[in-house]
């Protein structure tokens, strides 16, 4: 699978070897991994990356997890996005405590990887049930991720990687605008520069192959802050 199609999982973490240790068996399991040391780096890294989920630890400099879990809750742009906190406080009145604060699922340290990774699963199903999927539907548009097919009505769809990257992930957030930086990372990863501007190029090209013979035009442009996939009036 290409890498920019596989889920993104923000790991708050201030231990190392335990970073390190979720980073590799997390990517073993077909997921894109992404870090953060503090409380408020998970903030920034939460708001300008959207991850697909959050493994938060309680325990963090700067601010609790529990904090940092409040805050994802009360920015628009991040309170949708499943929270699953890892803490070596057991009790039922801390499991208690972290689901209050808006944790979708509870993980007491020490825990096995396998565990781990079924409960980001499960969580990524209910929460967003087009990753668990392998045909996904907006409009008159379908994708098959399985045969790497993309359907407008009868018609056939030709896309390229990236336009085929793109395109998915609009279909997994229909409605949700991103900005070309936040595409730009998901698309072609943090550590590749490339200019802004190269995803206008790949939008273009994507709305050619999409709006061929004078469809409705599905990508919306949202003057200074990014595109969207909607069937909204274009700006």
């Amino acid at each position: 699978m290409n890498a920019a199609l596989k889920p993104l999982i923000l790991v708050v973490e201030d231990e190392a070897d335990l970073v390190t240790l979720l980073s590799y068996n997390l990517e073993r399991e077909g997921f894109r991994v992404i870090t953060a040391g503090d409380g408020e780096e998970a903030l920034l890294q939460a708001d300008e990356r959207s991850p697909h989920l959050i493994l938060l630890d309680w325990m963090l400099p700067l601010m609790s997890g529990l904090e940092v879990c409040r805050q994802l809750r009360r920015n628009s742009k991040t309170r949708d996005i499943p929270v699953i906190m890892l803490t070596a406080r057991g009790e039922e009145a801390d499991k208690v405590r972290g689901l209050n604060s808006g944790a979708d699922d509870y993980l007491s340290k020490p825990f096995s990887p396998t565990e781990l990774v079924a409960r980001i699963r499960a969580v990524l199903r209910r929460a967003s049930p087009a990753l668990a999927e392998e045909l996904l539907r907006f409009s008159d548009i379908s994708m098959d991720l399985a045969a790497h097919r993309v359907r407008r009505g009868e018609r056939d769809i030709h896309l390229g990687p990236k336009e085929f990257a793109l395109l998915r992930h609009f279909m997994q957030h229909p409605g949700r605008v991103f900005s070309r930086e936040q595409l730009l990372d998901i698309v072609w990863g943090h550590d590749v520069y490339v200019e802004l501007r190269t995803v206008d190029v790949h939008i273009r090209r994507l709305r050619k192959a999409l709006n061929e013979t004078e469809e409705q035009d599905v990508i919306r442009t949202v003057r200074s802050a990014g595109y969207a996939l909607d069937t909204k009036t274009t700006m």
